[in-house]
């Protein structure tokens, strides 16, 4: 016979719940600082090249 510790199965299924719950407000929330900052300056940098190319008429 087995034994179960029920505390122990309630708080493992509480950081399961937990985790699964952050995973989707990761996803819902999108990308973190970092990742804007650097996606930001990708744009920027393009965008200067971009504009550095133009010819004036």
């Amino acid at each position: 016979m087995t034994v179960i510790n029920f505390n122990k199965a309630k708080k493992a299924r509480a950081t399961a719940n937990a985790k699964a719950l952050a995973a989707a407000s990761r996803a819902k929330h999108g990308q973190t600082k970092g990742e804007k900052a650097l996606v930001k300056s990708i744009a920027q940098k393009a965008r200067e090249l971009l504009d550095g190319a133009k010819r004036s008429d």
